[in-house]
């Protein structure tokens, strides 16, 4: 669990990331799953953004991939969220 003050840094770091991952028509599969697991292991941080076509929300999308990817929340603001799950290596010094 990360406290507030970590979550204001993450989230100051996430202003200058572009979304890497993309939910659209077709929402969560297994490949978004395994592409943003494959993310946050390298990254640590991850930017998403909803696509028009999305019947979901982004808190909901944002939601479901914390669960299915053992992660924490950021921050969702419209249709973009931000995701962060500390990797085996960390690279963030939180």
């Amino acid at each position: 669990m990360i406290t507030t003050k970590q979550r204001a840094k993450l989230r100051a770091m996430a202003n200058t990331l572009e979304p890497i991952i993309s939910i659209g028509k077709s929402g969560i599969t297994d490949n978004v799953i395994k592409q943003l697991d494959d993310a946050l292991e390298a990254r640590e941080i991850v930017k998403g953004i909803m696509q028009k076509g999305c019947d979901l929300t982004a808190r909901e999308v944002c939601d479901q991939l914390v669960k299915a990817t053992n992660s924490e929340p950021v921050q969702v603001i419209g249709s973009k969220f931000v995701i962060y799950r500390a990797s085996k290596e960390p690279k963030i010094a939180l």
